[in-house]
């Protein structure tokens, strides 16, 4: 339960991290992915840097990571998702509550951006970004709002249905959170993240390319 715990404040999923140099960065697994973490100076957050394959194609992943308001279905503990508005920079504002074990519920509001897509015939790279807008409309009483929660995603072609995916992100879980919990971001909570969303991106239809 408490791996699961660790996928939801992950999903938001929700991220982006500065690249510094390798010298920064500890590796805290390889297989099934590749997973970096470092200190975020100034915080009790950690950045995480995670990349991989997924089996599924870049146009799917893309699909998956783009509806934002189907993240309830597939993303652990997510409760509520939702678009709340498009933003002036052609990004969105999107609201997303978790529902968690052991400790009080959280939920984020964030500024998400895509810059870049796979083009229909498959080719090209998609690219998000997204960075947490706290202060967008007003936090619930109920509820304890997440006010760094930041990364990104890129995600290019590696065959007909295979992916890289390189996601980062940087999350502090806010309030009162046992240690044992806060630090599950940083490993088993990636690798569930990332599995749900190639779970998901399976179950989408490829698009045929287009006629020339």
């Amino acid at each position: 339960m408490t791996r699961r715990w660790g996928a939801a404040l992950a999903a938001g999923v929700v991220l982006v991290a500065g690249v510094a140099g390798a010298e920064d960065w500890e590796t805290v697994a390889t297989t099934p992915y590749l997973i970096k973490v470092r200190p975020r100076p100034g915080t009790k957050a950690k950045d995480i840097w995670a990349e991989g394959e997924l089996k599924a194609s870049a146009a799917q992943v893309q699909t998956a990571l783009e509806d934002a308001e189907s993240y309830r279905l597939f993303m652990p503990y997510v409760k509520e998702s939702r678009v709340v508005r498009p933003t002036d920079d052609g990004g969105r504002l999107t609201y997303t509550r978790l529902d968690l074990p052991v400790v009080s519920s959280r939920d984020y509001i964030s500024h998400v951006v895509t810059e870049s897509k796979v083009a229909p015939d498959g080719t090209g790279v998609y690219q998000q970004r997204w960075k947490a807008e706290p202060d967008a409309f007003p936090a619930r009483r109920d509820v304890v709002r997440l006010r760094l929660n930041e990364g990104s995603w890129k995600v290019e072609p590696k065959g007909e249905s295979t992916s890289w995916v390189v996601y980062k992100f940087t999350v502090d879980p806010a309030g009162s959170i046992p240690g044992f919990l806060a630090g599950m971001g940083q490993k088993d909570a990636v690798v569930d993240t990332l599995r749900a969303v190639e779970k998901r991106a399976k179950t989408l239809p490829v698009e045929p390319p287009p006629t020339k």
